[in-house]
């Protein structure tokens, strides 16, 4: 896969075809910022925005990935981790969700933003590849099918498969089933999320895996 998203056939060949088809589309309908919807070269934000989303990355706790405000050393755990460890092995985000980049999650989430897929499935691949490289497959978390219905697609699903083209990892929907639908997480605090989805997603006996990293878009962050 290009990093438009654009599947290369045929070789050399084929990434030429697929050059000359993306320069040719960018010239009748030239880029756009995610954010701001300002014309850009090829980038998937302008530089203004791109400086007010605060992307994370290294001092991060070893386990859940939350950023440190100064580097304790390599395997340092956040409180929270220290105190009680996941039932996931580690777990890291592309960027933080504030008041910044709020408008790219809802429009990607509930404004038919799919053309934001390619550039979020590189920025995933920039922040897991650790987890990435130890990795087998690639399960999005499934929606409610009375969800699936009212979104009409599932963006966990989008990345996953935007992921794929950079990481070259299977994707496996399959590994995980929704049993039941849930009321919105969107107006709950961090305990009553854990509440509402005890017992919504399950993993058939027969898949079940040795060990489980997770890989988010974005996350709220508090200071650690």
């Amino acid at each position: 896969m290009a990093q438009d998203g654009t599947f290369w056939h045929g070789g050399e060949a084929g990434r030429t075809f697929a050059r000359a088809w993306r320069a040719g589309l960018d010239a009748l309908l030239p880029p756009r910022c995610l954010s701001c919807g300002t014309a850009v070269e090829g980038e998937a934000l302008c530089p203004d925005c791109w400086r007010r989303v605060r992307f994370l990355s290294a001092p991060a706790c070893e386990t859940c990935g939350v950023p440190f405000t100064a580097d304790p050393g390599p395997g340092a755990l956040c409180g929270a981790c220290a105190i009680e460890a996941p039932s996931f092995s580690r777990a890291r985000t592309a960027f933080a969700y504030d008041a910044e980049s709020r408008g790219l999650i809802l429009a990607f989430k509930h404004g038919d933003r799919t053309d934001a897929a390619p550039a979020y499935g590189a920025w995933l691949m920039r922040a897991g590849a650790e987890l990435l490289a130890d990795s087998d497959v690639i399960v999005p978390v499934p929606l409610h099918w009375t969800r699936l219905f009212a979104r009409r697609y599932n963006q966990v699903a989008l990345l996953a498969y935007a992921l794929q083209g950079w990481a070259k990892i299977p994707v496996a929907p399959e590994l995980l089933v929704r049993r039941r639908r849930t009321p919105t997480q969107g107006t709950l605090g961090a305990a009553a999320r854990k509440r509402n989805l005890a017992g919504a997603i399950a993993v058939p006996a027969k898949h079940r895996a040795r060990a489980v990293d997770v890989l988010t878009l974005a996350r709220v962050v508090r200071a650690e």
